[in-house]
């Protein structure tokens, strides 16, 4: 499912788009989308400004509460995929995220990186991009090599472009490959449902706008491998798993984020 030729384009690039390695599970996870656009969890968010058209839903951590997704982490090869590019021994469930833009959506997803957003750090992490809908049109995009920058990109909210943290000036400017054509190496993909990209947490990204007829339903799962430790960041994280008691330098608690890779799976 995954060559030592996807592993080296991964450390290289921060993204690999593999084609059709999660077919048979499209229908499982068209499940629990649908399952949690019909029962939104605590996280929900409609991510809509005055003048946007369309919808676009997210909602993350339902892993426990759907049945779908938990089979799907659980049961997938996803988990031994992870660990493979990430080159760890281990992977760990992070979080799982749920990205719906329907048809006419005009919001696009803005360039970020997750890294800046969670209490996590470490060089063995990746996160799963899975449609379950063809996707031409609401594509996923990377900025090639952004992994490997020395400097993290101002992580902000997504409704206001408002920095998340206090300090803007720790963090380097948001880019905008669009405004300064050639300036990056931009990856995208045509998808089509159960193909997946795989990319570093530390890469740069964002999504286009569903100016489409059709749907774009999408489920994200991050992973962690065995370099990964929780770090404080100078505000709240999103996810923010309140209670969580973690200190610096510790590895992610297995009672709460599973190794379902190369350990007996919890939770």
């Amino acid at each position: 499912m995954i060559g030592e030729t996807d592993i080296a384009a991964f450390g290289r690039d921060g993204a690999i788009c593999l084609r059709g390695v999660f077919g048979e599970w499209v229908d499982t996870i068209a499940a629990g989308i649908e399952r949690n656009l019909a029962e939104p969890g605590l996280y929900a968010s409609e991510n809509f400004r005055p003048g946007d058209t369309g919808r676009f839903f997210d909602d993350y951590c339902n892993w426990r509460r759907i049945p779908e997704i938990r089979r799907f982490v659980m049961d997938s090869p996803a988990a031994e995929i992870a660990a493979r590019v990430m080159r760890s021994r281990t992977a760990q469930l992070f979080h799982d995220h749920v990205l719906v833009k329907e048809p006419g959506t005009s919001k696009a997803t803005p360039w970020h990186q997750d890294m800046p957003y969670y209490f996590v750090d470490g060089r063995q992490t990746v996160s799963f991009w899975i449609p379950v809908d063809p996707v031409d049109e609401a594509t996923l995009r990377v900025i090639a090599g952004s992994h490997l920058w020395d400097k993290p990109v101002l992580p902000v909210r997504w409704l206001d472009d408002s920095s998340f943290y206090p300090d803007p000036a720790a963090y380097l400017p948001v880019p905008d490959p669009d405004a300064e054509p050639g300036r990056y190496r931009v990856l995208e993909w045509a998808m089509e449902p159960g193909d997946a990209v795989l990319f570093d947490y530390r890469v740069v990204h964002g999504a286009r706008a569903n100016l489409s007829a059709r749907r774009r339903r999408a489920l994200s799962v991050r992973w962690v491998g065995d370099d990964a430790r929780y770090v404080t960041r100078p505000g709240r994280t999103s996810p923010p798993f309140p209670g969580h008691g973690m200190q610096d330098g510790e590895r992610l608690r297995e009672d709460w984020f599973p190794v379902v890779w190369g350990g007996r799976a919890t939770g």
